[in-house]
């Protein structure tokens, strides 16, 4: 069984633009950031976020969120897979993004690839809908 499936502790929430991170339960309807009043981005369950004077850190986190993607070690409820590898700094999103448009591939996949150029069996397509 996913832990995670069934404890909605763990579910973290971000606005990007004030650089802020939550976490939230299942049963929390607020999901409004209090500085912006805009509303939050769900960032996955295994979200660490960093500092909030980190500009470049949350640009990186803004471009992953961008994408579709979170930050779960495991997409989906797929407890068998192996962790799922996210971006931390600007040149692995930069070795990432040319990976994407020399190979024609979607930044989705190569952005969850542990090295950019090789494939890897578990690439990854950004999920359909957050919750």
């Amino acid at each position: 069984m996913c832990y995670h499936a069934f404890n909605g502790a763990f579910r973290h929430y971000v606005c990007v633009g004030c650089r802020l991170s939550f976490k939230g339960g299942t049963l929390s309807a607020r999901r409004t950031c209090p500085e912006c009043r805009g509303e939050l981005a769900f960032a996955g369950y295994d979200f660490a976020a960093p500092r909030r004077r980190d500009v470049r850190a949350w640009s990186v986190v803004a471009a992953v969120l961008a994408e579709g993607l979170t930050y779960d070690h495991r997409p989906g409820c797929g407890c068998t897979h192996l962790p799922s590898f996210r971006p931390r700094t600007r040149a692995q999103l930069r070795a990432r993004q040319r990976a994407a448009r020399a190979t024609g591939l979607p930044l989705a996949v190569t952005l969850a690839r542990r090295d950019p150029a090789t494939p890897e069996l578990r690439d990854e397509t950004p999920p359909a809908a957050a919750p």
